[in-house]
């Protein structure tokens, strides 16, 4: 099979490479030039594109570098920027996926002949009833199974996981026995467009207007300071905002941003028995009102169980609220079936 392999210079999607041409496919390497302005983290560095360039001439494969810095523009950074003025809280690695690496890129692999893309990503691909599905990794640990619920079926059928069947200690193991340049290079883990000088607060500064909020105790409706803008705050937030005056520490339980207040609440006032959702999407076919899946919030968390209905699931047991903007990961039998994004 004549495949692309997305490299971004990190150790997975090396191994990812390496690890087709082991099994005897024609593979490729390709890395994407995304964000063009300052950066000292993720994975979108010159340094990246050097370690993915001389990775794939030490397993033999060619290399190229695709500039899709544009719609990067447009379709991550635009709408992170824009989210935030909204108050939601977005999540550019899942738009990054959505957009480029299993869109734009895909897209472009096909019109030059390749029979399938691959990434170093910690999932794996089922097939159930002759279908392709997203399930868990075989790391849990490590599982991205999350940030690909928007995959569609006709996606996969043209994406490869070659990482998800083993461990994140098997892929260094492997880097290391074939002397790859990435073997020990860590993990990237911030978001490639924010450096750690400005940060968040100071790149949004930089391109919208920020506005102060007042800080309202849910309960009493009583005004307790402020913070120096609404658009920076996100439900389930807890730094920075204090104590309740009893020493409790007081979360961000709702943002509103046109009024340009946030209304602040105990850690048990976080907790919900149904999750609204929009902007519901399948991997195949939309779930039947009253089935039981598990929901998934975010990267790093566990699936809920839940009773899934068009525009909410409702939980089986009280979990703590979702961001509005962020995702919400459908699975049903341990495969992804769908996601959509939280209200």
């Amino acid at each position: 099979m004549k495949v692309l392999v997305a490299m971004s210079g990190g150790v997975d999607s090396s191994v990812a490479a390496a690890l087709l041409v082991e099994q005897g496919h024609d593979v490729t390497g390709a890395t994407m030039k995304l964000w063009g302005g300052s950066s000292d983290s993720g994975c979108c560095s010159v340094s990246d594109v050097e370690d993915a360039r001389r990775v794939a001439a030490q397993i033999g494969i060619d290399h190229h570098v695709f500039n899709f810095s544009g719609e990067f523009q447009e379709k991550v950074v635009d709408s992170y920027v824009t989210a935030h003025q909204q108050g939601l809280t977005p999540n550019p690695c899942i738009e990054c996926n959505r957009h480029l690496k299993f869109d734009t890129f895909l897209e472009r692999a096909m019109v030059l002949g390749f029979d399938a893309i691959a990434t170093g990503h910690h999932a794996r691909i089922v097939m159930r009833g002759g279908r392709p599905y997203i399930a868990r990794g075989e790391d849990r640990a490590k599982d991205q199974s999350y940030v690909l619920s928007m995959l569609t079926g006709r996606q996969l059928d043209r994406i490869l996981l070659p990482v998800g069947e083993i461990t994140k200690d098997d892929v260094r193991q492997i880097a290391k026995g074939m002397s790859l340049r990435t073997a020990l290079k860590p993990d990237s883990q911030e978001v490639c467009f924010i450096t750690s000088d400005a940060g968040r607060d100071g790149f949004l500064a930089s391109r919208i207007e920020l506005h102060p909020a007042e800080l309202t105790e849910r309960s009493s409706g009583r005004t307790l300071g402020s913070v120096p803008a609404v658009e920076l705050v996100t439900v389930g937030q807890r730094k920075g905002l204090g104590t309740l005056g009893d020493g409790a520490a007081r979360y961000a339980v709702e943002v509103d941003v046109r009024s340009r207040k946030v209304f602040l609440g105990r850690q048990s006032d976080l907790l919900v028995n149904r999750l609204i959702f929009t902007s519901a999407a399948f991997t195949y076919y939309s779930l039947d009102p009253g089935e039981r899946i598990e929901v998934q919030g975010s990267a790093h968390g566990r699936g809920a169980g839940a009773v899934y209905y068009p525009d909410m699931v409702e939980l089986e047991e009280p979990c703590r609220r979702v961001a509005p903007g962020q995702t919400l990961a459908f699975y049903k039998d341990g495969m992804v079936v769908g996601s959509a994004m939280a209200c």
